[in-house]
């Protein structure tokens, strides 16, 4: 073991002998806090260091924070004691009148005697670090954690990406005037929201990151869609992207592909996660989105191992795209962000009367960075110092605790229209949208009438008028997810799996027909 008297000169000194000797001294020195800016993170050792090189990044690029947690392992460790210790063995020698004396060799333990030290799940004694953080957050007690580095109240660390000045625990009237005045009045004031509830939603997703870890809420995946290109939807994720890190990917084709990307991100010291410029008309129908929206922990097999990976989701997830739609479950997870300039080239707007022209660069330079980030925090502390009001009366799923605290947080500062376009949320859901118009037909021919699944797929055969083969449901009829019309089996399960569930004013109910022999459905109209 170390002694005090080591301690107080040099570099700290560890003495190691025999491989089970130097396993047990270096875990109950690395225990000890042998390494500066060393933690645990499920398990392992991890160290904190800067990283070289970092990119600054244009509003549509990666923005990674400025530090990174690497796991320690043997080859890492090996270089962090040569660094910061001196570890040492006792050696003999004759001297020059032939006695034999001891003398410190300097060296580097083995590598199975720093792998085996390593193999330890249980480090009582190191600090926990439960996540980075590129900007302040409230801790669940209200108060601001501002201070860069390691906080022990809540286990993260704060590696801002900004040179933020202290804020104030409890802003001055004028200093919140200012920040409100600044943020819709200059900010956001030119963007072509399609309403209120646009730019409402967009300051909600954007004070998020700062508020989750007191909300204790999970958070709604954020859509930014726009009628025409060059809107501005980029430059709106580049402000929580580049204030919290942002990691910009490409929408896979499939879901095997979507997961790989979302394991693969969470390797990335970041806070936001956009796919950014989708399709035009793209429709968000996925399972595994869906799935990681609803989680608080994302679980995956690690590209390239063997080994399964379990991470905190705390994360703000977002999408970019003209014209976009939302599918399946997304629809009541999803917060949207509309932008409509209504006109045909909005990139040629005068910005000369501009709150701030040219956002686009505006936006990267960290001076403006830390100049949204802080009225934006004086907003926050202002809400907090006043009782943190909730919106109580607010509703959203599993996001319920998240809409009534930034709904509460909007309220207090006069901030109208959140969460009031969640029925265009809806219009934009595709398949609620091809369910509606089936069942509206289905009824329309057939009213309440029990049919087979056989029954119901042979009314949509085309059916020969004169020269020419006419629909007979006009193209609502329900169709794959490839756009086929499905076969008879395949229709049953489809409409077993819709079995009492409304799509607008009409839902499907399924028997049994008369003989017991073979399901039925039919549908029911109940006009709102």
């Amino acid at each position: 073991m170390t002694t005090l008297e080591e301690r107080s000169v040099g570099p700290r000194r560890v003495k190691v002998g025999t491989g089970p000797e130097s396993i047990r001294t270096l875990e109950q020195e690395l225990a000890d806090g042998l390494l500066p800016d060393t933690y645990v993170s499920g398990g392992a050792l991890v160290h904190m260091e800067a990283v070289s090189g970092g990119l600054t990044g244009a509003a549509d690029e990666d923005s990674p924070l400025p530090v990174a947690a690497s796991i320690i392992h043997p080859a890492g460790l090996a270089r962090l004691l040569a660094k910061h210790v001196r570890v040492y063995r006792k050696k003999t020698r004759k001297n020059e009148a032939g006695e034999v004396e001891t003398y410190d060799e300097e060296c580097t333990p083995p590598r199975e005697v720093l792998a085996s030290v390593l193999t330890g799940k249980t480090w009582p004694d190191v600090p926990v670090l439960r996540g980075i953080i590129g900007a302040p957050v409230l801790r669940r007690d209200g108060t601001l954690l501002q201070t860069p580095g390691y906080d022990p109240a809540t286990g993260l660390y704060l590696a801002s990406k900004v040179d933020l000045p202290l804020v104030p625990e409890a802003p001055t009237p004028e200093q919140v005037t200012e920040a409100r005045t600044f943020l819709l009045d200059r900010f956001l004031r030119d963007f072509p929201w399609s309403g209120p509830a646009d730019k409402a939603n967009y300051l909600a997703l954007l004070a998020t990151p700062i508020l989750r870890h007191f909300t204790r809420s999970l958070t709604p995946f954020g859509l930014i869609d726009a009628t025409m290109p060059a809107s501005g939807k980029t430059i709106l994720t580049a402000g929580p992207g580049m204030l919290y890190g942002q990691k910009v990917l490409t929408w896979p084709d499939d879901d095997a592909e979507l997961k790989k990307s979302i394991t693969a991100v969470f390797t990335e010291q970041v806070g936001v996660v956009i796919w950014d410029n989708l399709a035009e008309g793209t429709v968000i129908d996925s399972a595994v989105l869906a799935q990681l929206i609803t989680s608080r922990e994302w679980s995956d097999r690690q590209l390239g191992a063997s080994r399964n990976i379990g991470s905190v989701n705390d994360r703000l997830w977002m999408a970019t795209g003209n014209n976009l739609q939302v599918g399946g479950d997304m629809a009541s997870r999803t917060v949207r962000v509309h932008l409509d300039p209504n006109m045909p080239h909005p990139e040629s707007r005068d910005q000369s009367g501009f709150g701030i022209p040219h956002l686009d660069q505006w936006i990267i330079d960290p001076a403006n960075q830390l100049t949204v980030l802080w009225h934006l925090l004086v907003l926050v502390l202002d809400w907090t110092r006043r009782g943190a009001t909730r919106a109580t009366a607010m509703s959203m799923r599993q996001f319920t605790p998240w809409a009534q605290a930034l709904g509460g947080f909007l309220a207090h500062h006069g901030i109208d229209g959140f969460l009031t376009n969640i029925a265009d949320v809806r219009e934009a859901d595709e398949d609620e949208t091809r369910w509606r118009g089936f069942l509206a037909t289905w009824h329309e021919r057939y009213g309440t009438t029990p049919m087979t699944a056989s029954d119901l797929r042979r009314s949509a055969e085309l059916v020969q008028i004169g020269g020419d083969l006419n629909d007979p449901w006009d193209g609502t009829f329900i169709t794959t997810p490839t756009g086929a019309l499905p076969k008879a089996v395949p229709l049953g399960r489809m409409l077993t799996g819709q079995n009492g569930r409304w799509r607008g004013e009409y839902v499907i109910r399924a028997g049994k027909s008369e003989r017991g022999d073979r399901a039925v459905f039919h549908v029911e109209h109940q006009p709102s």
